[in-house]
């Protein structure tokens, strides 16, 4: 089975329907002690050095060119240049379905095209159980941070689905006592302890924004899938991804948003907005290369816990 990397949210569901296995590159970032000498946004330059330098095996890549990440435009072509088969797909900014229905149809194309259908039914049924699972989180019943490692390999589902499957299987329930209740927005932190830190100063994660998308969208086919996906949040106008937000964080009786940032990402740009629209405290983070979470960022979520606690 070809290893298909991708560079953000691809549906998995059609490239495990071509009979390929997708691998998000993303994943290796937070563990990896690289320092790229040339870079905007650690998590691309890592991402494009890895599989320039073939420690990152895959037969292709699919770079989100148009949606959540504008670096990956320009890493994702030199990884291309390097030599290896790269398909560029776009998702709509006004949500078109039919425009991501055709986008979908190339990177079938791209992949060898459809040869088990039935997968789409049953990455569905995966990602139920995903929905499950984070349900339990935020109830209570689930370690926010061990629901936070399987919701972030989401993305591609640990490249095997029933590997994915053991993995949910394995999470035990417990009553897990949320006092300061937090949503984690923007992209994943590049500190791979950040949850764990986190919660040994008693602040709850019970909302990551986008492992969230990872598992709220599917279908059974590809016009299911554009007519879902054409909602995915982080490539649509911040307007609607604030609207979408409003109603999660309420459903979720949010106490506090942590708004963590990329060092040059486009998306840093969006904290003037998101503190003005989002009704709740906001602790804003800026986070550039992986490793531990620096102690002046504690410092930072110990003084948020508190002003919470306050409030």
């Amino acid at each position: 089975m070809s290893k298909i990397g991708i560079t953000a949210l691809v549906p998995p569901e059609l490239i495990f329907a071509c009979d390929c296995s997708p691998l998000d590159v993303n994943n290796f970032i937070p563990e990896s002690r690289k320092y790229p000498r040339n870079k905007l946004c650690a998590w691309t330059a890592i991402w494009k050095e890895m599989l320039i330098q073939k420690e990152i095996r895959i037969e292709s890549l699919i770079v989100v060119a148009g949606g959540d990440c504008h670096n990956a435009l320009v890493d994702g072509q030199k990884v291309a240049m390097s030599g290896t088969r790269t398909h560029f797909f776009f998702y709509p900014f006004d949500g078109d379905a039919e425009y991501l229905e055709s986008q979908l149809w190339r990177l079938s194309d791209f992949l060898g095209d459809i040869k088990n259908p039935d997968k789409f039914k049953e990455i569905t049924n995966l990602k139920k159980l995903g929905q499950d699972m984070d349900k339990k989180r935020y109830n209570g019943k689930i370690n926010p941070g061990e629901a936070f490692r399987i919701l972030i390999s989401s993305s591609d589902l640990q490249s095997d689905p029933d590997k994915f499957r053991k993995a949910i299987s394995s999470i035990r329930e417990n009553n897990i006592e949320l006092n300061s209740r937090v949503a984690l927005i923007g992209v994943p932190p590049i500190y791979h302890d950040f949850h764990d830190v986190a919660q040994s100063l008693d602040l709850a994660i019970v909302f990551d924004e986008l492992p969230y998308e990872f598992i709220r969208h599917g279908g059974n086919n590809i016009r299911e899938i554009a007519r879902d996906y054409c909602n995915y949040t982080f490539a649509r106008p911040l307007e609607f991804r604030i609207n979408f937000l409003q109603k999660e964080l309420e459903k979720r009786n949010i106490d506090g948003v942590i708004h963590y940032t990329q060092f040059a990402c486009h998306h840093m740009l969006e904290d003037e907005v998101i503190r003005k629209e989002l009704d709740y405290p906001v602790l804003t983070i800026q986070g550039d290369l992986p490793g531990k979470t620096p102690e002046q960022i504690k410092l930072r979520l110990e003084a948020f816990r508190e002003a919470l606690l306050r409030s």
